[in-house]
């Protein structure tokens, strides 16, 4: 993958968790205030915990940081996954802001 690939397909990724998070937030009671600096979208949660999500342009990884820990994900030609083989990407998105949260939260791809 080159760097440009990389990119379109980081950047599709972080602009679907910003859509998620709209949606989540239009939809249900639970505030999710997401903030985007560059390749790094910072989602905080009513309790002020906080998931990182950051774009690591010259491993072509996406990381992402949550309370139970740091994670990888690479583009496999289909979707993220976590280079540990603890899954993917949104799916993973998904049970890290529930648990901060409290609430049921699904993530999903673009």
């Amino acid at each position: 993958m080159t760097d440009t690939e990389f990119m379109d397909q980081a950047e599709r990724v972080l602009k679907a968790v910003e859509a998620n998070c709209d949606r989540i937030n239009e939809v249900s009671s639970v505030d999710i205030d997401n903030q985007r600096t560059g390749g790094m979208v910072t989602l905080v949660f009513a309790n002020r915990s906080q998931i990182v999500i950051n774009l690591q342009k010259p491993l072509h990884e996406i990381w992402l940081a949550a309370k139970c820990g740091g994670f990888h994900y690479k583009f496999d030609g289909k979707q993220w996954m976590d280079t540990k083989g603890q899954g993917e990407f949104f799916t993973s998105l998904s049970r890290y802001a529930s648990e901060q949260s409290g609430h049921t939260l699904n993530f999903a791809a673009p």
